[in-house]
């Protein structure tokens, strides 16, 4: 996500609607503030690429599983010290690990991705291209973007759709609570929390409803990062670390394992469509 969108945050609009003359100017002020400071605190430390993480792991296993990884800069693993520990890279090794094959990555996500970009990102694979499983990680922009939450939804599950005709199983792992971010005062980091719970609901909702799992991020790795912000975030203190991209990918990896036909019982947070 790009920290300057802040002062755009749409669920501020929703809360100064029922305020009018100068109560609305001073709660614009008051926010507008705000998002100043998160920009100051955050910074720009990592720049706007994450590191490449595609390659074949295992290779000598055979077999390989094609995956692919679609989203947003957590997708695209922004803030991991080195490429096996983006999100892509820790899930292709834990793959590989757990199933006995070979894991092919494919890293389609960039970096401040909204839904939208999906259908982009989905485009620019090969054509003759067909993945076992597609994770996807997108919302966090959506939020902060006021992209409407319908809008959202509908680029999503077209994404879902595409990827399906390709073959792929779909995960998505819905968006993360931006209630976590500690550089963002209140109340705009509560602004921004309710909108992030909001939009993962539905992107759940929206994923099982068209045959695709759903890893809730917020309830599966969310308290990791709220209790222990220090290690799981990286140096700006809004993408995770590499010991947060760590705690992610093994937070996703049942419903991954499950796509592929490799695991049956699903922890809390994981959630699969219903049969038929």
């Amino acid at each position: 996500m790009d920290a300057k969108v802040w002062a755009r945050l749409g669920v501020a609009a929703g809360v100064l609607g029922g305020i009018s003359g100068a109560s609305a100017y001073g709660a614009r002020e008051m926010l507008s503030r705000q998002a100043a400071v998160a920009r100051s605190r955050i910074g720009d430390p990592l720049g706007h690429v994450a590191p490449s993480a595609d390659k074949t792991y295992k290779k000598r296993y055979g077999n390989p599983v094609e995956l692919v990884v679609l989203g947003d800069s957590i997708a695209a693993g922004l803030g991991a010290d080195h490429p096996k520990h983006t999100l892509g890279g820790g899930l292709a090794r834990r793959v590989a690990k757990r199933t006995g094959r070979a894991v092919r990555l494919r890293t389609a996500a960039v970096v401040g991705s909204e839904s939208s970009v999906l259908a982009e990102q989905i485009e620019g694979l090969q054509a003759t291209y067909r993945p076992d499983v597609a994770v996807i990680v997108v919302g966090g922009n959506d939020v902060t973007h006021r992209i409407p939450t319908a809008d959202s939804i509908r680029h999503l599950t077209e994404a879902i759709g595409a990827l399906q005709e390709l073959g792929a199983e779909v995960v998505v792992g819905t968006c993360p609570d931006l209630g976590a971010l500690r550089p963002v005062p209140q109340p705009l980091r509560a602004l921004g929390s309710r909108a992030s719970r909001q939009l993962a609901a539905a992107q759940r909702e929206a994923a099982l409803s068209h045959g695709a799992r759903a890893v809730s991020l917020a309830h599966v790795v969310g308290p990791f990062f709220i209790t222990n912000p220090d290690e799981m975030f990286s140096l700006d203190r809004f993408h995770p670390s590499t010991h947060g991209y760590k705690r992610t990918a093994k937070a996703m990896l049942p419903s991954v394992l499950a796509a592929l036909g490799y695991a049956d019982d699903l922890p809390f947070g994981h959630h699969a469509p219903s049969a038929g």
